[in-house]
């Protein structure tokens, strides 16, 4: 053998080792989808409005939609003049000399900072994104109050306070961009603001118990018939919704055994509406 032949045998089995030496690439293993993919609120519309055309398909060519309507009830919302005459949301921290010896009332009582919650509870639901949930406010004075459904409450409640005394004084908020109105002062009674053949129910812990799931089968429509349901919903510190205040009341009904904030309770009712309306 010549030394060109020994040479070539020895860079051959060189190269030979050096790629044994190389290591593999590992490969890409595929990462696993996910269990669920939840729909979008834009999905989840289109999905009812297409139980809507296929119902209005079979026979009934009104245009129907699901709604649900809430009234927040006896919400403690009333303005006083302070020392620098200026106007303030009455509440039980800031005024509680007021409410003592001027209203002789109990300072507990003057709780503004619970519709603040509720509101907050409802708005930013998905079932309110989706176009489903009117709300209205009635105060503890009587005052009507109705809120657009794009209507965002400020999240801090000192900025809430001040939207309230605007809104109790000029009866209206517009938007400052397209001058839609956001919130008004409509007038009493509720019963000629609801819907024609709306079902009205109370929630009390003093009502019949279903769980919240339970509730939304026996009350809620799955499908939409053009029927609305109503459901009448404390803000104040204290008390019960009565039937007296809102005859129209069908009947009163409870989600817990136990006493529960309005804000978790309207959690745990529009959480069951939003799983039987398929809104995620």
């Amino acid at each position: 053998m010549s030394d060109d032949e020994s040479n070539a045998t020895g860079s051959s089995s060189e190269n030979s080792d050096e790629q044994e030496v190389q290591p593999k690439k590992k490969q890409r293993t595929a990462v696993p989808p996910p269990l669920e993919i939840a729909p979008t609120a834009d999905a989840a519309k289109s999905s009812i409005q297409d139980k809507v055309h296929s119902a209005s398909i079979i026979g009934n060519k009104s245009k129907l939609s699901n709604k649900l309507i809430v009234i927040l009830d006896q919400a403690k919302l009333e303005t006083i003049k302070n020392r620098r005459g200026n106007y303030e949301l009455l509440n039980c921290d800031d005024h509680r000399d007021i409410c003592k010896k001027k209203l002789k009332k109990d300072p507990k009582e003057f709780r503004p900072d619970i519709c603040h919650q509720e509101l907050l509870a409802l708005l930013d639901s998905p079932l309110n994104k989706a176009g489903h949930l009117q709300v209205y406010i009635r105060t503890s004075r009587n005052v009507l109050i109705e809120l657009h459904p794009s209507v965002r409450i400020p999240r801090t409640y000192k900025r809430f306070a001040g939207l309230m005394v605007q809104l109790l004084h000029k009866m209206k908020i517009k938007a400052s961009e397209n001058g839609t109105t956001l919130m008004k002062v409509i007038k009493n009674p509720m019963s000629q603001h609801l819907p024609v053949g709306a079902h009205v129910y109370g929630m009390s812990c003093q009502g019949t118990l279903y769980s919240p799931i339970g509730l939304t089968k026996e009350l809620v429509p799955l499908e939409p018939k053009g029927e609305t349901v109503c459901f009448v919903i404390g803000a104040m510190a204290a008390g019960h919704v009565s039937v007296e205040d809102h005859p129209y009341i069908e009947k009163m009904f409870s989600i817990s055994e136990y006493p529960l904030s309005g804000a978790a309770a309207i959690n745990r009712i529009l959480g069951a509406i939003e799983h039987q309306w398929g809104i995620v």
